[in-house]
């Protein structure tokens, strides 16, 4: 708990603090926003914002995490660890992104397959070292069952040791993929993102701390086998996740509107991974469709209106995608959209915690 903490604390004040140094930086190294031109004309006057910010979330996030274990004094284990290559490795791919676009000065940094090549081959790492490190139980990271709050009959190791691997390495390379790139889509407003991922990333410090308040370290009683969860390291995971929103509650209060400095890909998909990590490891992965269901209404905007525009040959649904445009190009003020959209994406947030603590409940044998 100490840990826990320090983590969320420092990391607050990390981003709190040196955000406006990072963003005079990040003005001098010409590291300013490039606005499409298609898009709503109030964002024109975004342009030049400084961006990448990000780079301080992930900072912030490393330093407050390790500082926090260092003090505590407590032992590192693999489980954060992998939430933090996952955090850094799609941090990279972004920054690689966000630095072609303001070199280039265009909307386009890396191209769409590129993109997604790079966001494979860190989660397919991911994947792959998920499934090492066995503890004196035999217990890995991660499990090669599919789950929902816990672990689904469905284990993909019963087709086979080769076929089963490949399998949950593709699985879980949809899952990361599709997770950060729908923080990516919702990264369109100012503080949009950010609050949410607030939201969302935060359900991970109660879920994780509530399935190490019910592990069974010592005599276990018989009855509370049907209540225990099969997670490896479910506080740190809790820890990790502290310091994620604390360094995003810090930076937040630069990135309202009018924000002063944007994620940026490297933002948008670092934090993406991030929770596709969190969802991974503490075994509630299919439940991130409803923690993160407003990314999924973002991205689903995205598919839909792109699906219906080929199918009728030019005809839209919305006026324009991600959704959150749309209800700009309405006339509904930009700090209106945020707002609404973070109560959407609570609402959400508090039905994906509901229906885990309803499960523990209705687990009594």
């Amino acid at each position: 708990m100490k840990a826990l903490l320090i983590a969320g604390a420092m990391s607050l004040v990390f981003t709190l603090v040196l955000t406006p140094l990072f963003i005079r930086l990040f003005h001098r190294l010409g590291w300013g926003q490039f606005i499409r031109d298609d898009g709503p004309e109030s964002h024109h006057a975004k342009r030049g914002t400084a961006t990448m910010g990000g780079i301080i979330i992930i900072l912030g996030t490393v330093v407050s995490y390790f500082t926090a274990m260092l003090i505590a004094d407590e032992p590192i284990p693999p489980s954060p660890l992998l939430v933090l290559f996952m955090m850094v490795g799609l941090g990279i791919v972004g920054f690689i992104d966000d630095f072609l676009k303001t070199r280039n000065q265009r909307s386009l940094g890396l191209g769409g397959w590129a993109k997604v090549l790079g966001q494979v081959i860190v989660a397919g790492g991911f994947a792959w070292l998920s499934l090492q490190f066995p503890n004196e139980a035999g217990q890995t990271p991660a499990s090669t069952h599919i789950s929902f709050i816990r672990d689904l009959p469905l284990d993909f190791m019963r087709l086979g040791t080769v076929v089963g691997s490949v399998l949950f390495i593709i699985w879980i390379c949809l899952i990361v993929t599709g997770t950060s790139n729908g923080v990516n889509v919702t990264d369109g407003l100012d503080g949009l993102a950010t609050g949410s991922s607030i939201l969302a990333i935060g359900s991970f410090v109660v879920i994780g701390f509530w399935q190490y308040n019910q592990s069974l370290p010592g005599g276990v009683n018989p009855v509370d086998l049907y209540r225990a969860y099969d997670v490896r390291d479910p506080l740190d995971l809790a820890i990790v996740a502290a310091a994620i929103v604390g360094g995003l509650i810090g930076f937040l209060w630069w990135n309202t509107p009018p924000a002063r400095i944007f994620l940026g890909d490297t933002g948008s998909l670092g934090i993406g991974g991030a929770l596709a990590a969190l969802a991974v490891l503490s075994h509630t992965e299919l439940l991130l469709v409803l923690i993160g269901g407003l990314f999924v209404i973002e991205t689903g905007s995205v598919i839909v209106q792109r699906a219906y525009f080929k199918v009728t040959r030019g005809k839209r649904i919305f006026l324009m995608s991600p959704i959150h445009h749309h209800f700009e190009l309405k006339g509904w003020a930009e700090v209106t959209v945020v707002v609404r959209f973070w109560i959407i994406g609570g609402l959400l947030v508090a039905a994906g915690v509901g229906s885990f603590y309803l499960e523990w409940l209705s687990s009594r044998p």
